[in-house]
Order: C-alpha cells, then sequence, then structure tokens
C-alpha cells in the first residue's frame, strides 16, 4: 500500500530562526507539498494501473483480477500533517480495499492506518482505522461516513504529532490516539514513516468477513486522488527538518489538538457512525481492556 509528498523548503530568517525553540533547531525545514503528484510521490506497484495524469494534478488507482496499485511519497516525515482528497471506487466495490496510510519499514515497524473496505452496491463503505507502535497494532476503530465517498473527493487527513494522533474526514475528527507513554503504552514517534496508498484485492477478508467476493466483470475498479497536501519534519541525509510555505498557522499542526467544538463533533461522529471500537471489547480484552483505553479521550 502507497502514498504521495513533495516539499518546498520555507526559507527561515536569521531572526525568526532564532525565536524557534532549540529542541526543533535539529529538525528544522518544515515542507509543504505543492499538489504535483509527478513531485510528490512515485508509483511503485501496478504495472501502469496507477496513472498521473492532468499535468500532476490527479493520480488514479486501479484494481483488476491480476493486480491492483499503489504509490509512495518521495518524502519521510518524522512527524506530519498529512491531507489527501479520495473519491473512492463507485457502485459494486465488494472484495476491494483503498488504503491511505503512513508507516515506516522494518521490523517494529510504526503505522497509521486509514482503510476503506469496499461493499457491495447500496451498502456503505467501512472505514477502518489502526494505530501500529514497534509493530503493535490491534488498536482498530471503524466507522461507516455521513455522506457517499463515491460520488465526490473528500478530505481524508492524518495529524501525526509528538502528543496525539487525530484521524480528520472532511476536517471533522472521527478519532484522537494520545500518547499515552506515561502509562506504559507505545507511541510512534522514533521512525520516519512515508505515506502510502493502495488499491488491492482483500475479498477474502474485507467484505462481511470474506463472505461477498468480488464481481470481476466490473473490474477494472478505481480510485481517484488529488489536492495531496504534507506539512512535516522531513526526514533526509542531513537529518529532519521542519519548513512550511507559509506562517506560523502552517505549523499548528504541531501541537494540534481537539478544542470544545472538534470534542463535540468527535463525539457526534462516534455516537452515530462508529461500528467497532477495540476500547468497547471486552470479548477480545478477557483480561482487561487496553490501559490507554481507560484514559479520557
Amino acid at each position: 500500500t502507497q502514498a504521495a509528498t513533495k516539499m518546498a523548503s520555507f526559507a527561515f530568517s536569521e531572526s525568526s530562526a532564532m525565536l524557534l525553540p532549540l529542541v526543533l533547531l535539529s529538525y528544522l525545514v518544515v515542507a509543504t507539498s505543492a499538489a504535483n503528484f509527478y513531485q510528490d510521490v512515485d508509483v511503485t506497484w501496478g504495472d501502469q494501473r496507477g496513472k498521473i495524469l492532468n499535468g500532476g494534478q490527479l493520480l488514479t488507482l486501479s484494481l483488476d483480477k491480476f493486480s491492483g496499485s499503489g504509490f509512495q511519497s518521495k518524502n519521510e516525515y518524522l512527524f506530519a500533517r498529512i491531507d489527501m482528497q479520495l473519491k473512492l471506487v463507485p457502485d459494486n466495490s465488494a472484495g476491494t480495499v483503498t488504503t491511505f496510510y503512513l508507516s515506516s519499514q522494518g521490523p517494529g515497524h510504526d503505522e497509521i492506518d486509514f482503510e476503506f473496505l469496499g461493499n457491495s452496491s447500496g451498502n456503505p463503505y467501512t472505514v477502518h482505522t489502526n494505530v501500529y507502535a514497534q509493530g503493535k497494532g490491534n488498536k482498530e476503530q471503524q466507522f461507516h461516513l455521513w455522506f457517499d465517498p463515491t460520488a465526490a473527493f473528500h478530505t481524508y487527513s492524518i495529524v501525526w504529532n509528538p502528543q496525539r494522533i487525530i484521524f480528520l474526514v472532511d476536517n471533522s475528527p472521527i478519532r484522537v490516539f494520545q500518547n499515552s507513554e506515561a502509562i506504559g503504552v507505545p507511541f510512534p514517534k522514533t521512525q520516519p514513516m512515508r505515506v502510502y496508498s493502495s488499491l488491492w484485492n482483500a475479498d477474502d477478508w474485507a467484505t462481511q468477513g470474506g463472505r461477498v467476493k468480488a464481481d470481476w466483470t466490473k473490474a477494472p475498479f478505481t480510485a481517484s486522488y488529488r489536492n495531496y497536501n504534507a506539512n512535516g519534519c522531513v526526514k533526509s541525509s542531513a537529518g529532519s527538518s521542519c519548513a512550511s510555505t507559509n506562517s506560523v498557522n502552517d505549523q499548528a499542526w504541531q501541537t494540534q489538538e481537539l478544542d470544545s467544538a472538534g470534542r463535540n463533533r468527535m463525539r457526534w461522529v462516534q455516537s452515530k457512525f462508529m461500528i467497532y471500537n477495540y476500547c468497547t471489547d471486552l470479548k477480545r480484552f478477557p483480561q482487561g481492556l487496553p490501559a490507554e483505553c481507560k484514559r479520557s479521550r
């Protein structure tokens, strides 16, 4: 699974650089993508099933019976806000999975997931979220959406800073995963991650536990991407840097949290549209729920 990114370095003046906290100086060159897929990403698999179109403004992934496709960002990040507009596979998307996520590589990897599980015509997509730290996940929350994600583009965002991870849909928070290292819960904070996206066949499990298979007479299945934006600390051979093309506002993600309106909006989403929460799955955790579940959101 794989995705995209470019970063335009922000030229900080000497005077403004002097004001930055020392802790940020070793990381300092925040980048923002210019939303051109040619510059931001590499299509990494799929044998021409992934296409960059419209001068770099649009990217499509397709899936047929023989292969899916995917892309990844050119840059690696250690903390970032990543926004992507997606239009998901329309009509009968059963058996397909479209992904948009951050991941490091190697054993003990970190990962922050959006996965969109297709369904038969007329039934809603399932939005699957998860967080891995040091190779361990099992922190799934799943949602339906309050709109048809196949009819138009919608924005899906991941905010990842040292304090928390926020999942947003059209800028509405649907989930927050707090840094709970103080009570022994691992949190992704040391491994740089790339952005990935993919479209692939998972009809052995994705739709109703694998009971509904992909209808290959409807192939190729296609998902579309546009307006990719990455504000983050870019990892390079020289270290890591946090840059922005604009003002301090572009760096708000570095300490972003939910205000009262955001908390209310998330409560509304979770009460109306959440269909699975590992923190309430007592059968799965007979010895007791994970420690972070006991903390208030």
